[in-house]
């Protein structure tokens, strides 16, 4: 989809496929086989290619050593790198990284900035976000046992967390906890930035997803914090503004992540096309012959292209007026690309026979990895109750 791109930013993109079908696509099958940690030299040489090619930190502004890019220009941008699990990794822009960049530079302090935002910038460290927790549903973000307490010019904070995605190999956290417990739901809780290492904060486990554990950056933690003691002035931004925080990283990563997966789909769709061109039934009688595979390349050639122009258009929006006016575009996207994403791959799975649920392609890994895409940022029931609600109301039917 070329309409509307500009020749320069089309140039970006050409480029960037070429690095991941040159450079990254063939460390898949090693990093299948040996893990993420295993992969950490070679992906960082990857890495110094990346900037030579003056394509480091897309999604950062230049005055922060990055692309500068809006934020449709990097949605278009994690379309190409989201086609492998270490393509954004490679450019530095992965999550939970580019969200802890994004609040560092709006809320950070200037010491904050120097000592954890420009370390992540130049790539040299890793960052984890704590917020979520096992025994608080993540549809009610503003309901969490975490605490944090002032005392003795420190915060001391107790609680635990799980799906503190990266941590392992991290230099810091950033943690969402309760400061305000009297003040209202939006204003009790605060953000704080809590070094790997820090006493009582302790790793407890890789939480394994379809029993794949993980290491380093591809990997899930459980944490807990034992009256764990770091400075007042880790502090992010201001006391009780820690929801207001989080809101403004996850609006933009929500476009990141279906732009991901749009990527993800095209991947597994090009590798359902070549597979039902190629592999015969019997002699001279490829797969793509049968009417139920042309239903799902058609199917998913559809729903692809209509989820890519669902995520742009939430995109410009944000960017053009706001987020609060994309409000119902950014719920929209959230379940209905998570949608596509999980029968692309399916398809792209069952066109492959048992050869799909092996690691020889990386759709068993897409599968895995991604499953998670209808529950993180929102489960999809969530998000549809927010568009029926906001269309409901216009309706003239309000409902609380």
């Amino acid at each position: 989809m070329d309409f509307g791109i500009s020749p320069k930013m089309q140039d970006i993109l050409a480029r960037m496929r070429q690095f991941m079908e040159q450079e990254v696509y063939p460390l898949e099958p090693e990093a299948s086989a040996r893990g993420f940690k295993a992969m950490v030299p070679q992906l960082r040489a990857k890495r110094q290619k990346v900037r030579e090619l003056g394509l480091w930190c897309p999604q950062i502004p230049r005055e922060y050593g990055g692309m500068g890019l809006s934020l449709l220009e990097h949605g278009l941008v994690s379309e190409v790198l989201g086609s492998s699990t270490m393509g954004h990794y490679c450019f530095n822009c992965q999550a939970p990284d580019a969200g802890n960049m994004e609040i560092l530079m709006l809320f950070g302090t200037e010491e904050q900035k120097k000592t954890w935002l420009r370390p992540l910038l130049e790539g040299e460290i890793r960052s984890c976000f704590s917020m979520t927790e096992p025994d608080r549903p993540g549809s009610n973000p503003v309901w969490l046992d975490t605490t944090a307490v002032r005392q003795g010019g420190e915060w001391v904070i107790n609680g635990r967390k799980w799906f503190t995605s990266s941590y392992d190999g991290a230099a810091f956290a950033i943690v969402m906890a309760v400061t305000n417990p009297e003040a209202p739901p939006h204003k009790r809780a605060s953000q704080i930035v809590v070094p790997i290492g820090t006493p009582g904060f302790k790793f407890v486990r890789n939480i394994p997803l379809m029993g794949h554990e993980g290491d380093d950056y591809d990997s899930h933690a459980e944490v807990v914090y034992e009256n764990c003691r770091v400075p007042q002035a880790n502090l992010l931004g201001t006391e009780g503004e820690g929801f207001a925080i989080a809101q403004e990283r996850l609006g933009p990563g929500r476009i990141h992540h279906c732009m991901r997966w749009i990527g993800i789909c095209e991947r597994s769709f090009d590798l359902m096309c070549k597979r039902a061109a190629s592999r015969e039934l019997a002699p001279g009688k490829p797969l793509g012959t049968q009417q139920i595979i042309q239903q799902w390349i058609a199917d998913s050639r559809a729903e692809i292209n209509a989820a890519r122009l669902m995520v742009l258009e939430a995109a410009w929006k944000i960017g053009n007026v706001g987020m609060a006016a994309a409000r119902e575009e950014i719920s929209c996207i959230k379940f209905y690309a998570a949608d596509v994403l999980l029968k692309v791959i399916d398809r792209a799975i069952q066109v492959h026979g048992a050869l799909g649920v092996t690691s020889d392609t990386p759709l068993a890994a897409f599968l895995r990895n991604e499953r998670g895409a209808r529950i993180y940022d929102g489960a999809d029931e969530v998000h549809k109750m927010v568009v029926a609600k906001r269309v409901l109301s216009r309706y003239g039917l309000k409902i609380s």
